[in-house]
């Protein structure tokens, strides 16, 4: 059976920080995110099954990957735990996202693919996530 790769796109607008770096991104900005999420895997080939001839029903990557990343992420501020003014922020505004680590799309892209592999049913495995920070820029997650 060979074995294909399919593949989701996401949009999610979000700002972040980059604390201690030495240039603009270490003031507060946004981006307008681009994501692509790609699984790899052999389609089902039992007849009668309702996933039949598919690896996953692109329903399924999307309810994966809107609970794992987008509700989180979309619109959020994202901040470095124990940054200047962190808690403060997330107090004052409802959705900001503190995380343990710098939020730089190198990562983010690797937290996101944790995320949606701890979601993906047994047969999916998860080939690449492609985090577009600008219409230019991005970052590429691949399995190892």
């Amino acid at each position: 059976m060979a074995v294909l790769r399919i593949t989701k796109e996401f949009r999610f607008e979000g700002a972040h920080a980059l604390t201690g770096y030495d240039g603009k991104c270490k003031h507060i900005h946004g981006h307008s995110y681009l994501m692509y999420v790609t699984i790899q895997g052999a389609p089902e080939t039992q007849e009668g099954k309702h996933g039949s001839g598919m690896i996953i029903d692109f329903k399924v990557i999307k309810n994966i990957v809107n609970k794992a990343v987008i509700e989180k992420f979309d619109h959020a501020l994202v901040m470095q735990q124990g940054t200047p003014l962190t808690e403060e922020i997330a107090s004052a505004y409802g959705n900001v996202v503190v995380l343990p680590f710098r939020p730089t799309s190198e990562n983010m892209v690797c937290y996101f693919a944790e995320e949606i592999e701890k979601h993906l049913p047994i047969e999916a495995k998860l080939y690449s996530v492609k985090l577009y920070e600008t219409a230019g820029s991005y970052v590429e997650w691949f399995a190892e």
